[in-house]
């Protein structure tokens, strides 16, 4: 492939021609490498990141190299360096580790300082800031998961706490809610279906984990409460799940588990904190029930599932 192509007079040809020289557009390299496109613009025009080949009438087309780019600034990413720093990394040596910036921790606190106030528009816009610059799993490890953690804390014994927690739920709800509508619209081929697996009302982690699998460009299907034992088979029959993941941050009754999974015949995940506090007993009872696999948070559920195969 030629990284000099040129654009000429006439931009349907041109774009056709490029496509059929191994060129990508913006939603297959999207598709790819899990960056949405708003994000690969963003990267572009903000700071330089990628420069992609433009044709006469503005489309982006991207190469292999583009690619293998997207991919190494994805690594700095998983590492927690902040995307303002990582053009300067991308041809350094690997061995080159730099400690993440503030801008993480500065998201957390005005996120933190808009839940107290009840400060729905300031929330959004820090969220929809950082959305915009970054790929699912670093948004989730460096500022969803570290901020969910920080409110829990701040939450015990505080006057206002059960306030704070009922806005910033109904707020998180709200918002990966409609960012995984959005994607199921686009998506085709069989969900995974996530299950919240405790008596909570909500479970943050567990959207998180849906927001994960919907950014892998998988449909997802989240069913906000328990689903009762016998019913779990005929939610199955009629989504026909390519996966099942049980979320739960409290004890389960693990002696139900092979009555409930009866029948299920899609790999299934128990995942969330309820993995810890049964381990050993769930580390057995995956030696005893085919299919079953124990994730202990989001990102790990997510990792599971990818390496299962079943994004493909």
């Amino acid at each position: 492939m030629n990284d000099d192509l040129i654009m000429s007079n006439t931009p349907d040809t041109d774009y056709s021609q490029a496509l059929a020289e191994g060129w990508l557009p913006i939603r297959e390299v999207s598709r790819i490498t899990g960056v949405n496109a708003v994000t690969l613009r963003a990267w572009e025009r903000r700071y330089g990141l990628i420069v992609p080949h433009r044709t006469a009438k503005g489309h982006r087309l991207f190469s292999t190299e583009h690619i293998q780019r997207i991919q190494q600034i994805l690594l700095w990413l998983n590492r927690g360096v902040s995307v303002s720093q990582i053009k300067p990394l991308l041809n350094a040596p690997a061995a080159l580790a730099p400690a993440p910036d503030s801008d993480w921790q500065a998201w957390r606190q005005t996120m933190i300082e808009a839940i107290s106030e009840l400060a729905e528009r300031r929330l959004d816009d820090c969220f929809n800031q950082a959305m915009s610059l970054y790929p699912a799993r670093p948004l989730c490890e460096q500022l969803l998961l570290p901020l969910l953690n920080e409110l829990e804390q701040r939450w015990q014994g505080q006057f206002g706490a059960q306030l704070e927690r009922v806005f910033s739920h109904s707020w998180l709800r709200s918002k990966l809610g409609a960012r995984i509508y959005h994607n199921n619209r686009s998506l085709k081929g069989a969900p995974v279906l996530l299950i919240n697996h405790s008596d909570l009302p909500f479970e943050p982690q567990l959207w998180l984990t849906a927001l994960l699998i919907s950014s892998s460009h998988c449909p997802v299907e989240v069913f906000d409460a328990p689903v009762p034992g016998g019913e779990l088979g005929l939610a199955v029959e009629h989504l026909q799940p390519r996966a099942v993941v049980l979320y739960s941050s409290k004890t389960l009754n693990t002696q139900q588990l092979p009555r409930l999974l009866q029948g299920i015949d899609c790999p299934t995940l128990i995942a969330g904190p309820t993995v810890c506090i049964h381990f050993d007993q769930l580390s057995v009872t995956t030696t005893e029930i085919a299919g079953l696999y124990l994730a202990h948070d989001p990102v790990e559920a997510h990792q599971r599932l990818s390496q299962l195969g079943l994004y493909r």
